[in-house]
């Protein structure tokens, strides 16, 4: 499988009314499109599937090379758990106005709701930050279903909600059922189960690109919402020079920061899954345990298959990466 890896694809540009101009010039690439939103580096969503970039299997999706390699690429655990749906979607998002007040699902009301898809977990890992950025996660203080259904309709449910302002580095990590908003001003890379499934709960009185008031979701939301509260949403880490930093570890994925200005190796025996490198900062190559390598700069997200027994991390002065499996 040396034919593999690392594999690169070409970037899912999505025009979208908040939308910025942050994504193109981040990933070093020219597009007339405007309103980015969002550039999804590596999905399995059908009708979007990543298509390869580089290399001998160019042209070919990530859903034909699972078919394919099946657990060579995602591991063997994984390829039994999701068959031919890689597992993970991967995004950029720009955040040029508040993003609409959201909810996501959990596995089992998505599989009733919408014929046995995916639930939606997601983590969020702030690149960088206008001065007056911010994001709401989670709720302030404890309401009931009821409440949170008047709070849309006289439109105060933004009272009811932890606002957080951010900066780069900042983490947040938002099981299915957190309401949560990005704001204006964040660029953000987000890591999420493979789904598409969103219930917009409030969208401050905004038209869409169709110049008409975007659908809410308001009666689906309210039994999809965790109603919990915690006193700080915000997950918190400990980041040291050439070690990975663990952010956010659970079922559906675990996500580190390495942040590099030296060689790193890291060992990927018994993993038995496909590693994800986001490149945020920096650039630098990255080299198999075959010797196959690839450059790799900032803006750029890079798939070492579950075969690989190692990868090293070679910046060229500071690297900084994210890296995600399952």
């Amino acid at each position: 499988m040396s034919n593999m890896y690392p594999l690169k694809f070409k970037p899912i540009l999505k025009t979208l009314v908040w939308g910025g101009e942050k994504i193109a010039p981040f990933k070093n690439i020219t597009t007339d499109q405007h309103n980015i939103g969002e550039s999804w580096e590596l999905s399995g969503v059908r009708n979007n599937e990543s298509v390869v970039a580089n290399g001998p299997l160019a042209g070919r999706t990530i859903t034909e090379l699972i078919r394919e390699y099946k657990g060579g690429l995602v591991g063997k655990a994984n390829y039994e758990k999701t068959g031919e749906e890689f597992p993970l979607l991967i995004k950029f998002i720009d955040a040029r106005q508040d993003l609409s007040i959201q909810v996501h699902p959990d596995d089992e009301l998505a599989a009733k709701r919408h014929n046995g898809s995916k639930g939606k977990t997601e983590m969020w890992y702030v690149i960088s930050a206008d001065k007056d950025a911010h994001l709401m996660s989670g709720l302030s203080r404890k309401i009931t279903p009821e409440e949170y259904v008047e709070r849309v309709d006289n439109h105060t449910i933004t009272e009811v909600l932890h606002d957080y302002k951010v900066s780069a580095g900042d983490v947040f990590f938002l099981p299915a059922g957190r309401i949560h908003s990005i704001g204006a001003g964040s660029f953000i890379a987000e890591i999420q189960q493979t789904s598409d499934i969103t219930y917009r709960i409030y969208d401050f009185g905004r038209l869409g690109l169709d110049g008409k008031p975007r659908e809410l979701h308001t009666e689906l939301a309210k039994d999809a919402i965790d109603y919990s509260v915690c006193d700080d949403y915000r997950t918190h880490y400990t980041s040291r020079k050439n070690e990975e930093a663990e952010l956010v570890s659970c079922r559906y994925f675990t996500t580190s920061l390495l942040d590099i200005d030296k060689p790193y190796a890291k060992d990927l025996t018994g993993l038995d899954s496909f590693l994800i490198i986001i490149c945020t900062e920096g650039k630098g190559e990255i080299v198999d345990d075959q010797g196959n390598r690839e450059s790799m700069h900032q803006g750029e997200t890079i798939l070492i298959p579950a075969s690989a027994a190692s990868v090293e991390f070679i910046p060229d002065g500071n690297m900084k990466v994210l890296t995600s499996f399952v």
